[in-house]
């Protein structure tokens, strides 16, 4: 056996040997620290001004909305229009969204923000803006990814260090954040969050273009294309059975929405432990993603996510039910780990299952189930608060995230015996 074969397949770092792919990598670490420590300010100053745990709720419902409403439109964009063109023109509109909130933040804005609810309606607006610009962003950054390798033998470590990344960054974001408000204030929070913003703008703009893939003889109207994506997802029994499970997961399970009000109340360590306790899921899944790097997934890959989603949701539970800092931050660093397992396997099956010329429209289906999900089950965590108290609404999503996995495990055969063992090599068009 040739050097070559014998060595490539196993390259830890190949992915990262390509240019434009470490250039995509660094424009996504600096978009997500600065959208990190965004939303987290966000939650703190919409806490701080209501009082209210639905409050935060609706910052991921202000989020999702629009998300949802452009995604399947946007994924017929994201597979019609150059991806890197459509990246440019989101990632500026962001930008502008960051400014706004740190123009509203500021001496002059401060007065459109005085106590209660309905006086957060400017910060609201500029989440909803934000909404739709990340509901054009999601499906053309997921399909501009494997335009930048030379062919299929390094997709895989390419989504694994993608996925690597957008974590350790989504480590550093909180904790900037956190460290930024107590110390610095919501205004140059803010500040810095724009600056981050423009450093990705830059790096995305160094990244050369790329022709769109070649359609293979598909002739669909405006319509069909825009629900081919959806048509597409539920036709895969595989890959629609790992887009329920996660998304239910998230939907239910999450209680990250929420975290403003342990730290305050509950746990009573403030702005800066709330840092912390963002960034510990993150932490987790840096580790772990750094460990499939290394050793990824192969045999009894399904069982493994199966297991995976129902450890999220008891550890889950355990938090809901600390009341300790250190063991609340260990449990929430166990839910990275489970959570990072299922991002890479489901990750990794749209890529292998989708041809290159769809993968926008179904990247878009993915953000519905998925990215917006996040925000509905903010949303969710929010109105479940309301209504049963916050410990209580957080042990109900972990059930029901546990219900859920028995419930695919019952239902998902192909899911149960899914193994993940390496293709021969295809280029990538």
């Amino acid at each position: 056996m040739s050097a070559d074969t014998s060595l490539t397949p196993h390259d830890p770092y190949a992915a990262l040997r390509i240019p434009d792919f470490r250039r995509l990598v660094l424009a996504r670490v600096c978009f997500t620290v600065a959208t990190r420590v965004q939303g987290l300010v966000v939650a703190w100053q919409i806490f701080r001004l209501t009082n209210d745990p639905l409050a935060l709720g609706f910052i991921g419902l202000a989020e999702a909305l629009p998300s949802i409403g452009v995604s399947l439109y946007a994924g017929h964009v994201a597979d019609s229009v150059k991806r890197k063109n459509i990246i440019i023109v989101t990632v500026t509109v962001l930008l502008l969204c960051a400014a706004a909130l740190w123009a509203l933040a500021s001496p002059l804005g401060l007065p459109l923000l005085a106590k209660g609810s309905f006086y957060t309606l400017p910060l609201y607006i500029v989440i909803f803006i934000s909404g739709i610009a990340r509901g054009f962003l999601g499906p053309a950054l997921f399909s501009f990814m494997p335009q930048l390798l030379p062919n299929r033998e390094k997709l895989a470590n390419a989504i694994t260090w993608n996925s690597t990344t957008y974590q350790a960054s989504a480590v550093l974001g909180p904790a900037i954040g956190g460290y930024l408000v107590a110390h610095l204030g919501v205004a140059n929070s803010y500040a810095v969050a724009t600056a981050l913003l423009l450093l990705a703008l830059l790096q995305f703009a160094g990244i050369a273009s790329r022709p769109l893939p070649p359609r293979e003889g598909e002739k669909l109207s405006l319509q069909e294309s825009v629900l081919s994506g959806l048509k597409f997802i539920f036709s895969n029994q595989l890959v629609l059975a790992a887009l329920a499970l996660d998304m239910f997961a998230v939907l239910f399970g999450g209680a990250v929405a929420l975290l403003p009000v342990f730290a305050v109340d509950i746990l009573h360590v403030g702005a800066a432990g709330l840092g912390h306790l963002e960034a510990a899921p993150a932490v987790g899944s840096v580790l772990m993603a750094v460990a499939l790097t290394y050793f990824p997934l192969k045999r009894h890959a399904g069982r493994k996510l199966l297991w995976a989603v129902a450890g999220f949701g008891a550890a889950t539970i355990a938090f809901a039910l600390s009341t300790n800092f250190w063991l609340s931050l260990g449990l929430l660093f166990l839910t990275g780990v489970f959570d990072s397992v299922s991002v890479i396997v489901r990750s990794t099956l749209i890529h292998t299952y989708t041809p290159e010329y769809m993968k926008g429209r179904v990247s878009a289906v993915n953000n519905i189930f998925i990215g917006s999900s996040n925000e509905i089950g903010a949303f969710e965590s929010g109105a479940a608060a309301k209504l049963m108290g916050v410990v209580p609404s957080v042990v109900f999503g972990g059930i029901m995230t546990i219900l859920v996995v028995l419930f695919t495990t019952w239902r998902a055969d192909k899911l149960r015996s899914l193994d993940m063992t390496p293709k021969k090599p295809e280029p990538v068009s």
